[in-house]
């Protein structure tokens, strides 16, 4: 539940769902059908490395949520703030925020060195390829 987040950190459901864009996700239904959470909906075509992504992905934005908490990030200026973090407001000369660039874009190590257009799903994969899942 991300309602809490509001209070601890000024955290919005929405700052979450952009924040995903960040790591790659297209953003979630925020706040239906309950106010102040996220839906998430992987379908049969996403894949356990998908969804392991995914789990990290929030994993890392909940530390990111922690680091608000404990005062280590700036309320206002932060990496959940300020997201989606687009190509060009990376690369511009004037970076004009309380974290680097690296925190901004490359929120793990492995994503410097991974090729994201290879991880991702075809979208009709599940519907051509269908899976019983009935017992024998």
């Amino acid at each position: 539940m991300t309602r809490e987040f509001k209070t601890t950190a000024k955290v919005e459901v929405e700052d979450i769902a952009k924040r995903l864009m960040d790591y790659n996700f297209h953003a979630p239904t925020v706040s239906f059908p309950v106010p102040g959470t996220l839906m998430v909906e992987p379908t049969e075509s996403e894949t356990k490395a998908e969804l392991d992504r995914f789990c990290d992905a929030m994993i890392s934005i909940r530390e990111e949520i922690r680091e608000i908490e404990k005062g280590e990030s700036d309320v206002t200026d932060n990496v959940l703030k300020n997201a989606p973090h687009t190509a060009q407001s990376i690369v511009k000369d004037d970076w004009n925020h309380s974290y680097s660039r690296e925190k901004a874009a490359f929120h793990f190590v492995w994503l410097v060195s991974v090729n994201l257009a290879s991880v991702r799903i075809d979208s009709a994969y599940g519907d051509r390829n269908l899976v019983c899942s009935c017992n024998p």
